[in-house]
């Protein structure tokens, strides 16, 4: 945990482990005072969670936490080398959405392509968006900005320029939240730990491994579309009330797309998405 600008261990005591399973990575607690002098910190109380992202455990039944406290979600893509992934953009934009957290998008590498296909396949989302070139230094200023004195998760694929970005943000933080994810073991099944990073501008980014595989499970069914901000301009207009929006007749939200409103990708996503859902066992099965 931190402490005054310091790194020190702390364990969970008294009624604290009997008011949450662990403390998590953003959890605000609150500190014995007679363990400040000691080794290990003693953690009387966790404070009241304003978001809790959360992860299923291997078997898919029952969740661990993974981050709290989180403000919000930046999604990096790159404009070009390697192309922009649509299916995946969207997916990260749904678990910010599940779990009640602003998004944004950030397009890198906008001196080799333009951001356009991106802020084409967003439209109509709202997200806001921004273009930025590491090397160039362009858009630098509005992403220090956006991360300043937030607690953020900042995530999207490999390649797309994440470690340069915050380079350019702060000399060796892109350096700094790499060693985090080699610590923690990205890219294995069983891993659950997140770690922050504190700024120097002020705020954390937070590194959770496997940030795609957060929240997404927990969505119900209907309550999927409300994850889509467009499809929630038609909200409450299908001529049936559990309409799935797959292929129910009198669907507003395929209308949408049949008018061109919601672009055919982002449909796509949707029905991806939703047959995953659908597939996946509940915690009484």
């Amino acid at each position: 945990m931190l402490l005054d600008g310091r790194e020190r261990s702390a364990v969970l005591r008294g009624k604290a482990k009997r008011q949450v399973e662990r403390a998590v990575a953003g959890d605000r607690v609150r500190i014995d005072p007679a363990t400040l002098d000691t080794e290990v910190l003693g953690i009387d109380a966790v404070e009241e969670r304003t978001t809790l992202l959360a992860r299923r455990v291997p078997d898919g039944r029952g969740t661990r936490p993974v981050a709290a406290n989180v403000e919000q979600v930046v999604v990096v893509t790159a404009a070009a080398t390697p192309e922009p992934i649509p299916q995946l953009i969207d997916r990260l934009l749904v678990v910010a959405e599940a779990n009640g957290i602003a998004a944004s998008v950030v397009v890198n590498k906008v001196d080799m392509a333009s951001s356009g296909p991106v802020r084409q396949h967003l439209a109509g989302t709202g997200y806001p968006i921004f273009d930025t070139a590491a090397k160039a230094g362009t858009g630098i200023d509005a992403l220090r900005t956006l991360l300043a004195d937030h607690v953020s998760v900042f995530t999207g694929p490999s390649g797309a320029g994440k470690s340069s970005l915050l380079n350019a943000l702060e000399p060796g933080l892109g350096l700094r939240v790499g060693e985090v994810s080699r610590k923690v073991g990205r890219g294995t099944h069983t891993t659950v730990t997140a770690e922050m990073v504190p700024l120097a501008l002020g705020g954390f980014v937070v590194d959770t491994p496997g940030f795609s595989d957060v929240g997404v499970w927990d969505v119900e069914l209907s309550g999927l579309a409300e994850c889509f901000p467009e499809f929630r301009t038609v909200r409450g207009e299908c001529r049936f009330g559990d309409c799935l929006h797959r292929t129910e007749p009198g669907c507003a939200v395929r209308e949408l797309v049949r008018s061109g409103a919601v672009g055919e990708v982002r449909y796509a996503s949707y029905i991806a998405i939703l047959d995953e859902l659908q597939a996946m066992p509940r915690d009484w099965e």
